[in-house]
């Protein structure tokens, strides 16, 4: 929420990259209020809502975990031409442009969590054994495939080829005189400002990993037994994840410590307080 309050608000913050930190943390703030609150029904060894109310539930996680997928994916594209070819960046990731792509991620998101529960709304509880039980069915192949495997592909090579261009533009920096010109200057300091985004951004991208990996590793287990507590504790991971990113932010972004001291002594509630310069 205070990620949401700090880039909605200081006008400074509006910037393409910070827009795709927006809509993450939608995601984390739509985890922590919707889905967690209600993950002690399904702890309980008897689901008291209707099966049609069983099915609806599932269409929150579904689409947090789409929609987080899938902005790791935008964020890796941010950064990939951020640092890969900065001389267009401005131009090719404008805020319209971002907003556009933000809305599209959502609507797909929607729209895939929709066509995945789809059998499951035609006759709900269909797939239950037994009176109580909250279960449903998908097409574990397909959402493997679709929800992990290209996305996190995407991310992994974006991200290896955003490593070897950085370390490149590291050693030639420093082969450099140091003694340069003002412009020269200028642009080593953007560079190093977009390198330490892409680091900061490549630290979220890696616990997104290590969060989701284990879930969808269960996925390619085939019919390997696994017992209720793990099962449990490896989708509390996924939304644990949720957790993580606005203490990631706390730790690398400074701006970010500088908006929640805003926000906590209440600056944001004077006027012109969205001029304020947080960078």
């Amino acid at each position: 929420l205070l990620v949401i309050v700090s880039i909605s608000h200081f006008r400074q913050l509006r910037t393409p990259t910070n827009l795709l930190l927006l809509s993450l943390a939608v995601c984390d703030c739509l985890v922590g209020l919707l889905v967690m609150p209600f993950q002690i029904l399904l702890i309980e060894p008897c689901w008291l809502l209707s099966d049609l109310a069983c099915v609806l539930y599932y269409f929150i996680p579904f689409i947090t975990v789409s929609a987080s997928v899938l902005n790791m994916v935008l964020i890796s594209v941010d950064r990939y031409v951020a640092i890969c070819d900065p001389l267009h960046y401005s131009t090719k990731f404008t805020q319209q442009t971002v907003k556009v792509c933000v809305l599209l991620c959502w609507i797909c998101s929607i729209f895939y969590s929709f066509m995945t529960l789809l059998d499951n709304l035609k006759q709900p509880g269909r797939y239950k054994s037994c009176d109580g039980e909250c279960v449903i069915n998908i097409n574990g192949a397909v959402d493997l495939v679709i929800s992990f495997v290209l996305p996190v592909s995407a991310i992994i090579i974006l991200y290896v080829r955003v490593f070897v261009v950085a370390v490149s533009q590291a050693r030639s920096m420093r082969s450099h005189v140091v003694a340069v010109k003002l412009q020269r200057s200028l642009t080593v300091t953007v560079q190093r400002s977009e390198l330490k985004a892409a680091r900061t951004l490549g630290v979220v991208v890696a616990v997104f990993l290590m969060c989701y990996c284990p879930s969808y590793g269960m996925s390619l287990s085939g019919d390997i037994k696994i017992s209720p507590s793990t099962n449990l504790f490896v989708y509390f991971l996924v939304y644990f994840n949720s957790c993580l990113n606005p203490v990631i932010y706390a730790f690398f972004y400074p701006w970010f410590r500088k908006c929640v001291k805003l926000i906590v002594t209440l600056h944001i509630l004077q006027p012109q307080s969205r001029l304020t310069k947080v960078m």
